[in-house]
């Protein structure tokens, strides 16, 4: 037993590297390189509408871009009031395609002033193909729009919405109630065949607080 004890150390010694010898690995890894899908590219579109009005409401597309996937828009237009107006729908039609999904992005915001109403510009982004042929597009502004806090209901839209309801003879009256030291928009009457949601999508109907156009402005982006 011993004899093979010392036998296997001399094997072991054998193998084993010398002190000053260096075990010398081969790089296995590439160099990471960037990548960029020549199929995504950036371009300047045209806009060949003039500004466009509807419902007094002046909305112009100052420019118009692809940039990647995204097809970007400056539109700015004058505000009907103080309130904090924004784009409500939009759509982009190309190709066949049509678009509703969108983003907007607060560009600039100027207050009224000087008997001029403010003005507001947004970038709308539209995501499209890679394909996507845009040398006949169109850009839609449906409508804009200024939901209400709950405290303007009394202090601003109440009395446009209670002469609507006369005018179109629904039967139901509203009032300011105070809720916890809050004065808030209720439904105090309606017919008795009509129930409190149909009342309610009435009375708090978007279009107390919305302007529609549209407003379309066709562009051609050759890439």
């Amino acid at each position: 037993m011993k004899k093979i004890s010392i036998l296997l150390c001399f094997l072991l010694a054998a193998c084993a590297p010398a002190p000053d010898s260096q075990v010398v690995l081969p790089d296995l890894l590439p160099t990471a390189t960037a990548y960029i899908d020549a199929s995504y590219p950036t371009a300047q579109a045209n806009v060949a509408a003039a500004p466009q009005s509807a419902a007094g409401i002046n909305i112009n597309v100052n420019r118009a871009w692809l940039e990647g996937k995204n097809l970007n828009a400056d539109v700015c237009y004058n505000l009907p009031d103080a309130s904090d107006w924004s784009i409500w729908a939009a759509s982009l039609t190309y190709g066949g395609a049509f678009l509703q999904e969108y983003g907007a992005t607060l560009l600039s915001l100027q207050e009224a002033a000087n008997g001029q109403p403010g003005l507001r510009c947004d970038t709308l982004t539209f995501v499209v193909a890679p394909d996507a042929d845009l040398t006949n597009a169109l850009i839609t502004i449906e409508a804009i729009a200024a939901p209400p806090q709950p405290e303007d209901y009394c202090d601003i839209y109440m009395p446009k919405i209670q002469q609507a309801m006369l005018e179109r003879g629904t039967g139901i009256s509203l009032d300011c109630v105070d809720v916890n030291g809050v004065l808030t928009m209720q439904i105090v009457s309606r017919p008795a065949e009509m129930s409190q949601e149909q009342a309610e999508q009435i009375v708090y109907s978007d279009e107390f607080y919305t302007v529609r156009g549209p407003w379309a402005f066709p562009i051609n982006l050759s890439q």
